[in-house]
């Protein structure tokens, strides 16, 4: 099965970039700032980028401070259904690397090519925001495509 791959070196502390994808304040900061639930082992967390209806809800699988975070896309389009994100923090130097994943697409569609655009886009706002710039959350992203 296909994967999304990204890695992104941020000048912050590993415990900052933690919560930053481990807390629902933290992904509202940066991924979209409508994002709703509880986010601890088993909880769920759901995020919404405009329309009534979530876009994609997320189930808790693992949290390890400072080390990753494991969420199953419960809901949301069907090619993310049942894929699995991760976010692997590793300390180097003074930077903290992030190593994200989203893992489990059945093909490489062309809805895959858009994702990894975006989440490249989105985790470039994370180290923007955390390094002192300015991340851009949804409804502030900029649009890569007709797609969003």
């Amino acid at each position: 099965m296909p994967d999304i791959r990204h890695r992104v070196g941020i000048e912050a502390p590993i415990g900052e970039v933690y919560d930053a994808v481990a807390t629902r304040d933290g992904l509202a900061a940066w991924w979209t700032r409508d994002t709703r639930g509880e986010s601890r082992p088993g909880g769920e967390l759901t995020f919404y980028f405009g329309g009534p209806e979530a876009a994609a809800i997320m189930g808790i699988e693992a949290l390890a401070p400072s080390s990753s975070v494991r969420w199953r896309c419960l809901e949301g389009p069907d090619d993310w259904r049942d894929t699995t994100l991760t976010f692997d923090l590793r300390s180097n130097g003074t930077e903290t690397a992030l190593l994200f994943t989203h893992a489990g697409w059945r093909d490489p569609v062309e809805f895959m090519h858009h994702c990894s655009t975006k989440w490249a886009y989105f985790l470039l706002g994370l180290k923007a925001g955390l390094e002192g710039g300015k991340a851009t959350p949804w409804p502030d992203d900029r649009p890569v495509s007709s797609w969003g």
